[in-house]
């Protein structure tokens, strides 16, 4: 009876760790949209909220938005490292905001921790008529 039980813990604890270390693979920003409006004042237009969550190391891939897109980001929690256009890359931590013009390129944006989860919230002022709001780019 407590072989079974040893072997039925053993075989618990690796298909854990197996699992765990599936999701520690996995270095692709969470993505949420957690708001949508249409602006009451400017015909066409909507306000989106988008949730981007880096795990530990994690990065979102070269992209861009929408041309019609405006973008006001704010860090929420630990630091993310960004690159827009060909400025600098720069590391905004908690508390701390940016901005993306229409038509602009976001060639980094990533955690800039190896060990911390860090978390932004992207707001989009955006034709209300756009559904996709990120565009990987073609190298």
């Amino acid at each position: 009876m407590i072989k079974l039980i040893l072997t039925a813990f053993t075989m618990t604890a690796l298909l854990s760790a197996a699992a765990a270390a599936g999701d520690a693979g996995s270095k692709d920003a969470k993505v949420t949209l957690v708001y949508e409006h249409q602006l009451p004042n400017v015909t066409g237009k909507s306000m989106k909220g988008v949730l981007v969550e880096y795990g530990p190391g994690g990065f979102s891939s070269a992209h861009t938005h929408p041309n019609s897109a405006f973008i006001y980001a704010t860090v929420l929690e630990g630091a993310i490292r960004s690159q827009v256009n060909d400025g600098p890359v720069k590391v905004y931590k908690a508390g701390e905001s940016f901005s993306e013009m229409p038509g602009d390129r976001h060639g980094v944006s990533e955690n800039a921790s190896k060990t911390k989860s860090a978390k932004l919230l992207a707001v989009f002022v955006v034709d209300s008529s756009q559904k996709e709001l990120t565009f990987p780019i073609k190298k």
